[in-house]
C-alpha cells in the first residue's frame, strides 16, 4: 500500500442555503462553510468519513495547502503548508483514500473560512463580533449535516477527530444515530474536568482583559488583542503537553546564553522562548474572538448534562465505536474515556478502547500518528 500524500488540494467553500437554527433559539442565515476533500467518492455514496478538527485547526487536514494549521511540536520537521492530520489520511494511511472519501471542514464559529465572529453580519454589513451569537457543539454538528445534505450526502461511513473533533464525533453518533457507522474519538472527553474548564477560562479572560479586545469588535481599527490572544496560546498550549514532554524538549536550558541575565522581560530560557514564538505564529493566523466561541463551545460540551446522565446518552448511539486515549493526557484523561466506554458496554454497544501510553499529553493525537495508524486501520476494516 501506498503511503503517499493526498497532493496539492485546495480549500473549497458552500454556502448554505437556509438558516440555521442554533441551541441558543438563534438563527444565522448565510451561513458558508469552507471544506476540503480527498479520495474519490463511490457511486452510492457509502464510503465518506468526516474528519472534525480541535480548537484550532481548520479545514486542511491532510495534504500540502496554501497555509497550514499545525503547530507545535510537530510543526518544526513538517513541510510547508501540511495538513494538520496529514499522517493520517492518504493511501494506505489511517484514513485510507483508496478506500475512503474524507471531508475535513472548518467548523461553524470558525475564522478560517466557515462563517464565525470575524464574518459579515448579512444584517448589518459590518463584522459580527462578539455579536455572533453562542455556539454549542451540537450547534457545529447541525452545521456539518447540512452541509452534507448539499453535497447529496445522506450516511456517514464515519466521523473522526481528536480533542473538540472527538467531541464532535460523540455528538453525531447522539445526534443522528442512524446516519453513521462508526465513530473515532481520540484524546476526547464527554464532558471536560473541571481543570480544563479553568484553563479555558483563563486564557479567556486573557483575551478579554486586553484592552484592544474592545468588547469583541475590534475588526477595522487597527488594534486586535493580539497580547491576550498570545497569553491565551501560551497557556492552552502548556495545556495540551506533559511534564515529562517539557522536561526531555526543554529542560531548564537557557536560551542563546551561558548564564542568567538578571531580566524579568526577556525570554531566557528554551520554554519560554518557545512559547513566544508559538504565541506570536498563532496570532497571525487566528482569530481571537474565534477562540473565544471555540473555547466556550467546547467548556459547554456534556452528554450527561444534555441527555440527563452519560448513559442516556450513550445509549442513544448507534455506531460502532473506537476510542483512543493517551497515558500522559492530563487536559483529556484516559479516565474519561473509560467512562464512555463503560456507558457504552452497559448498553450493550460496541465499542474498542485503546490507551496509548505516551509521553507528550494532549498533543499526541497529532504526534503519536503511527502508534493509531494499525489499531485505526483495523477498525476500519472490520466493519460491516
Amino acid at each position: 500500500m501506498s503511503t503517499g500524500s493526498v497532493g496539492i488540494v485546495e480549500t473549497r467553500y458552500l454556502d448554505l442555503p437556509e438558516p440555521l437554527a442554533l441551541d441558543s433559539g438563534r438563527t444565522l442565515s448565510g451561513v458558508r462553510v469552507a471544506y476540503e476533500t480527498y479520495g474519490v467518492l463511490a457511486p452510492e455514496k457509502d464510503n465518506v468519513i468526516l474528519v472534525c478538527h480541535a480548537l484550532s485547526g481548520d479545514a486542511h487536514a491532510a495534504g500540502i495547502g496554501a497555509e497550514s494549521s499545525l503547530d507545535g511540536f510537530g510543526a518544526a520537521a513538517s513541510p510547508k503548508g501540511i495538513g494538520w492530520w496529514d499522517g493520517m489520511i492518504g493511501p494506505g494511511k489511517a484514513f485510507d483514500t483508496d478506500r475512503f472519501f474524507v471531508i475535513s471542514t472548518n467548523l461553524l464559529g470558525g475564522c478560517r473560512g466557515t462563517t464565525g465572529p470575524s464574518s459579515i453580519d448579512p444584517g448589518t454589513g459590518f463584522a459580527y463580533g462578539s455579536d455572533f451569537p453562542v455556539i454549542t457543539v451540537a450547534d457545529m454538528v447541525r452545521c456539518e449535516r447540512a452541509f452534507l445534505d448539499e453535497l447529496g450526502i445522506d450516511r456517514l461511513a464515519g466521523v473522526a477527530g481528536g480533542s473538540l473533533g472527538g467531541m464532535q464525533a460523540l455528538q453525531w453518533a447522539v445526534s443522528y444515530p442512524g446516519q453513521v457507522d462508526t465513530i473515532v474519538v481520540i484524546a476526547s472527553t464527554h464532558a471536560l474536568h473541571p481543570q480544563g474548564l479553568a484553563w479555558n477560562a483563563i486564557a479567556r479572560e486573557s483575551i478579554m482583559r486586553d484592552p484592544d479586545w474592545q468588547g469583541g469588535h475590534y475588526y477595522g481599527t487597527g488594534r486586535a488583542p493580539d497580547a491576550g490572544m498570545g497569553v491565551a496560546r501560551m497557556v492552552g498550549h502548556i495545556t495540551y503537553l506533559s511534564a515529562p514532554a517539557l522536561e526531555t524538549k526543554f529542560g531548564r536550558r537557557l536560551q542563546g546564553r551561558d548564564d542568567i541575565g538578571f531580566t524579568i522581560d526577556e525570554a531566557e530560557f528554551e520554554v519560554e522562548s518557545y512559547l513566544r514564538h508559538q504565541a506570536s505564529a498563532f496570532v497571525r493566523r487566528f482569530d481571537a474572538n474565534t477562540y473565544l466561541y471555540t473555547s466556550r463551545a467546547l467548556t459547554y460540551f456534556d452528554l450527561g448534562r444534555e441527555h440527563g446522565s452519560l448513559d442516556r446518552a450513550v445509549k442513544k448511539i448507534r455506531a460502532r465505536t473506537l476510542l483512543i486515549a493517551f497515558s500522559s493526557d492530563w487536559l483529556y484523561p484516559p479516565a474519561a474515556s473509560q467512562e464512555i466506554a463503560a456507558g457504552l458496554e452497559r448498553s450493550g454497544n460496541d465499542v474498542e478502547l485503546h490507551i496509548i501510553d505516551a509521553p507528550y499529553g494532549h498533543d499526541c493525537f497529532l504526534l503519536e500518528e503511527a502508534r493509531q495508524t494499525p489499531v485505526i486501520r483495523k477498525f476500519l476494516e472490520s466493519r460491516t
